[in-house]
C-alpha cells in the first residue's frame, strides 16, 4: 500500500486548522468564530497530517514537476503551522529527501528544497536534532554556494538557508567562523567590481552576493565582540563600495550592512570613530535624495526611504523604532540587530510569521517574547467583535469615505481664486 499520487495540495483551508498536536490550547483570535459550527479538530488533524505524509513520499517521485510541487507544498503546510512533534518523527526522512533533491535536483527544485530546509530548522528550533539536520545538509549547502557551475538562483536559496540555519542550530564557535568564511569569499568578489575590467562581478552574480552578505550579517550579530571587532576592520572601509553599484537591492543591503556595523561598532567602543566619515556621510545623503530621472519611481522612493534611517543610524546614532502586532501582543523593534532578524525570517515565513512569532518557541526566545500566551475560547470570544457590530462599522466608515471623495470631485464645490 503505497501513498496515492492524487494528493490535494496544501491549501488555506488547511492553514485554518489552528490546532495542532503540541499547542491544542491555542488558537488565533482571527480564527475564533462565534456562529460557525463546532469542527471535529481531531478529524482534521488527522486529515492534515495524512496530506503531509502524503507530501513527503512524493519528495521522492521519479517526476522533478512531482517532487517540486510537494517541496511547495511542505513550505506553505511549515511557514503557516507549529508541527513540532510531526516534525520529529520524520526529521530524518525530510532532512534525506531535502539532501537528495539539493544534490540532484535542478534550479527550482534545489530553491524549494533550501527553502524548506529554512523551515524546518525553524520549526525544530535550537536543539540536538536541529544540529544533527545542519550537520547533514550544511556541506551540501556549503558546495552548491560554491559551485560556479551551479545556477544563480540555487546558490542564491543556498546562501541564504546556510545562513538562517547555522543562525539557528550552531553552538560550535569553529562552525559558524566556517560558515560566515564561505559566505565572506561569496560577496567579497562584489568589491572587485569597479576594479576589474573583464566584469567578474557582473549584474548577474549580484542577487548571489546580496543573499550572501544578509545571511553573513544575519551571522554577525551572534558572534562574539572580538570576531565582530576584526570583521568591523575587514569590511567597514569596504562597504562604502557596494553603495555605487548599479543594483537596488545590493546599494540597500550594503547600506543597512553598515548601518548596522556602526551600530555594533559603537557598542563594542562608545568612543568609536571613523576615518571617512565626511565622505561616507555625503553618499549616503545622495541616495536619501536620489533624484535620477533614469530610475523608476518606485525604487527611488524605496531607495530613499532606506538611506534617510542609514544617514540618521550612521550620523546621529539613532533609530526609527517600529511596532509589531500579532494577536494581543506587541513587539518594538528598536535597534539595527532585530530589525535584521526580523526581516530575515518575515522573508522566509511570508504570511506566517505573526503565528510564529505568537507561537514558536525558537522565535520568541529570538525576540525575547517570553512563553506563548495561551488564550482560550472564552477570553476569544471577550475580544472579538461580533459580526454585526463588525459590518455596521465597515459601512459607516464606507459611507463617511464616499462622502469624503464625493466632496472633493464635486465640480461646485467653491475652491477659491487667487490673483
Amino acid at each position: 500500500g503505497g501513498q496515492p499520487r492524487n494528493v490535494q495540495p496544501f491549501s488555506d483551508e488547511d492553514a485554518s486548522i489552528e490546532t495542532m498536536s503540541h499547542c491544542s490550547g491555542f488558537s488565533d483570535p482571527a480564527s475564533f468564530t462565534e456562529d460557525g459550527p463546532e469542527v471535529d479538530e481531531e478529524a482534521t488533524q488527522e486529515d492534515l497530517e495524512y496530506k503531509l505524509k502524503g507530501f513527503i513520499d512524493l519528495t521522492l517521485d521519479k517526476s522533478a514537476k512531482t517532487r517540486q510541487a510537494a517541496l511547495e507544498s511542505l513550505k506553505s503546510a511549515f511557514s503557516s503551522k507549529i508541527l513540532y512533534e510531526f516534525i520529529m518523527e520524520r526529521r530524518m526522512t525530510l532532512t534525506d529527501s531535502i539532501e537528495r533533491c539539493i544534490k540532484k535536483g535542478k534550479s527550482d527544485e534545489q530553491c524549494a528544497a533550501a527553502g524548506l530546509a529554512c523551515l524546518l530548522c525553524v520549526q525544530m528550533g535550537s536543539g540536538i536534532e536541529s544540529e544533527e539536520i545542519f550537520k547533514t545538509l550544511g556541506p551540501v549547502l556549503k558546495k552548491i554556494v560554491c559551485d560556479g557551475t551551479a545556477s544563480i538562483q540555487a546558490r542564491q536559496a543556498c546562501a541564504t538557508c546556510l545562513g538562517i540555519c547555522c543562525f539557528i542550530v550552531t553552538d560550535d564557535i569553529t562552525e559558524l567562523y566556517s560558515t560566515m568564511e564561505c559566505l565572506e569569499n561569496i560577496f567579497m568578489k562584489a568589491y572587485q567590481r569597479d576594479r576589474d575590467a573583464n566584469g567578474v562581478s557582473s549584474t548577474h552574480n549580484t542577487v548571489l552576493h546580496v543573499s550572501a552578505l544578509l545571511a553573513w550579517t544575519l551571522l554577525l550579530t551572534i558572534c562574539p565582540m572580538n570576531e565582530v571587532k576584526k570583521k568591523i576592520e575587514m569590511h567597514l572601509h569596504k562597504l562604502p563600495s557596494l553603495l555605487s553599484c548599479d543594483d537596488l537591492n545590493m546599494r540597500i543591503a550594503a547600506g543597512e550592512t553598515l548601518a548596522l556595523l556602526f551600530e555594533l561598532a559603537r557598542e563594542t567602543d562608545a568612543d568609536f570613530f571613523y576615518e571617512d566619515m565626511d565622505l561616507l556621510t555625503e553618499k549616503l545623503r545622495a541616495l536619501a535624495t536620489d533624484g535620477n530621472k533614469h530610475r523608476a519611481k518606485v525604487d527611488k522612493r524605496k531607495q530613499r526611504s532606506v538611506f534617510r534611517d542609514v544617514l540618521r543610524a550612521v550620523e546621529e546614532r539613532d533609530f526609527p523604532t517600529e511596532m509589531v502586532k500579532f494577536g494581543p501582543e506587541r513587539m518594538y523593534i528598536d535597534c539595527w540587530v532585530k530589525k535584521q532578524t526580523y526581516e530575515t525570517f518575515k522573508e522566509i515565513l511570508g504570511s506566517g510569521m505573526q503565528y510564529h512569532l505568537q507561537s514558536n518557541d525558537f522565535l520568541r526566545n529570538v525576540f525575547e517574547l517570553g512563553p506563548p500566551v495561551m488564550l482560550d475560547a472564552a477570553t476569544l470570544k471577550t475580544m472579538k467583535i461580533s459580526r454585526f457590530e463588525r459590518h455596521l462599522y465597515n459601512s459607516a466608515a464606507f459611507k463617511a469615505r464616499t462622502k469624503a471623495r464625493s466632496k472633493c470631485r464635486d465640480k461646485r464645490a467653491d475652491v477659491g481664486e487667487f490673483f
